[in-house]
């Protein structure tokens, strides 16, 4: 076997998370981290976090800022589900077609591929119940509603959205641009359908910063404020998104496919991180340490942070924070 060579700038990820089986190491999850000061300087970083990645799903408050940039008027839960990777509840599933309805769309109107609820749990009860895949299932459809929404008040084609060219989408790039203070590197396309584009974990961390200290009444506030008061239609009643925002004040946080993650609280201070390899089972407890080199603590930092691994249906070992 050949050996690999590397550039001497590559930047080789630290290990954020590490398996724990039978108190054997087992593996590792690296990856990039950073957090921001209240003022928005960088105070803790790990990896490469000025390096551009998709913030997948964590871009998703930034793409209902645009919508209402656009004009739609979208407050409340309907505001919330817009900038949702929702867990397939019942209530999820009722609201996004009640969006569709208020401008004369159905499901088939929707860009998304077909799915089953994200959440096991809703999964399996939706199997059980004789359905199959659908798009309004997909945990992305509060978002295409919005964005199907947006099209209806400005008499946009509604079958392009999805389409980086369309005029709505490049709201969302002067958006995204303009939030994270970055010139975005490159645009590509997300598992939804809509375009993706990449920033660094820091850009995406100023964004998030951005939102909760706007100004009243703006777009990015009152996505940041229908986020806040109403977590179980961004996430689901089973997710730590929810968990955060609803147990500690003025936070505002926001998980993305590819385990990556995006919070800031009240004050301005912030965090972004990615795991290289995707996981998401090491998300809570990487996510966990960095809440705490925010200041944040209580019994939600705990929940979050508990990655079981188990053996034989029994509590054998953990994924835990390494830094």
């Amino acid at each position: 076997m050949g050996v690999i060579a590397t550039s001497a700038t590559t930047v080789i990820p630290p290990v954020l998370a590490e398996v724990v089986r039978s108190g054997f190491v087992e593996g590792h999850h690296r990856g990039s981290l950073v957090v921001l000061a209240p003022d928005g300087t960088v105070e803790v970083s790990a990896g490469d976090p000025a390096a551009p990645v998709f913030p997948r799903s964590s871009l998703k408050p930034l793409q209902a800022a645009a919508v209402l940039r656009a004009g739609l008027e979208l407050s409340g839960e309907r505001l919330a589900l817009a900038t949702s990777s929702h867990s397939g509840e019942p209530f999820h599933l009722d609201l996004a077609r009640k969006m569709l309805a208020d401008h004369g769309f159905t499901e088939a109107d929707l860009a998304t591929p077909p799915g089953l609820p994200l959440d096991p749990v809703e999964a399996e009860a939706y199997l059980a119940a004789g359905r199959v895949r659908d798009r309004i299932a997909m945990n992305c459809s509060g978002k295409h509603a919005a964005m199907l929404g947006a099209c209806a008040v400005n008499g946009w084609d509604p079958r392009s959205y999805p389409d980086r060219r369309h005029p709505l989408q490049r709201l969302v790039l002067e958006e995204v641009e303009a939030a994270s203070g970055e010139s975005v590197a490159v645009v590509g396309t997300d598992g939804c359908g809509t375009p993706l584009t990449a920033i660094s974990l820091v850009g995406l961390a100023r964004a998030f910063r951005s939102y909760v200290l706007a100004e009243q009444g703006t777009p990015q506030r009152l996505v940041a404020d229908a986020m806040r008061a109403h977590p179980e239609y961004v996430a689901g009643t089973r997710r730590s998104d929810t968990w955060l925002m609803r147990e500690v004040p003025g936070a505002l946080a926001k998980v993305g496919a590819e385990a990556v993650q995006a919070v800031a609280l009240a004050d301005g201070r912030a965090l972004a991180f990615k795991i290289d390899d995707g996981s998401s089972r090491a998300v809570g407890p990487v996510l966990a340490r960095a809440l705490g080199m925010l200041g944040v603590d209580g019994p939600v930092v705990g929940r979050i942070a508990d990655a079981p691994l188990l053996g034989g249906g029994e509590r054998v070992g953990e994924v835990r924070a390494a830094f």
